[in-house]
């Protein structure tokens, strides 16, 4: 349904049932936009890793290959 069919569909409807429809969508829209709570904290911490090069120090080594030790292949011997 295209959003003009929507809102033709909301008019035709009585009051009473106009403000529910319009109150359920506002409750699901606020809803869907807090939810996502890893977005709200990078946005909160943009600044920091933006200005502070001591918190990205480390990715420099990002193109670096990563060789894990594994101790019990260590000890076989």
């Amino acid at each position: 349904m295209r959003p003009n069919e929507i809102i033709k569909e909301i008019c035709g409807l009585p009051l009473q049932k106009r403000m529910y429809v319009i109150k359920k969508s506002i409750y699901w829209i606020r809803k869907q936009k807090d939810t996502n709570p890893m977005e709200k904290a990078a946005e909160a911490l943009y600044s920091d890793y933006k200005n502070d090069n001591r918190l990205t120090a480390f990715t420099a080594l990002d193109c670096e290959d990563f060789y894990e030790t594994r101790r019990d292949l260590v000890n076989k011997s």
